[in-house]
């Protein structure tokens, strides 16, 4: 199953503590900006996105209720 939602990371802590909440899913998260697509998982993927417009939050797997934690980056 797949679910494409669009999130903004407006801060380095936003973009950390985005990263924390991810990590605790088990489902594979893509985010993608324009051409790229990276790990939503990767800090270091993250910062090489351009974070002043909204990004696309790819999930694959399961995408249950447990995606609700990152309900808090949606736009």
């Amino acid at each position: 199953m797949e679910r494409k939602m669009t999130i903004a990371l407006k801060s380095t802590d936003e973009v950390k503590q985005f990263v924390n909440d991810a990590m605790t899913l088990d489902d594979e998260l893509d985010l993608i900006s324009g051409k790229y697509v990276v790990d939503a998982k990767s800090i270091l993927g993250i910062y090489s996105l351009n974070l002043s417009k909204p990004l696309e939050l790819v999930a694959r797997g399961n995408c249950g209720e447990e995606l609700a934690v990152l309900d808090k980056y949606l736009i």
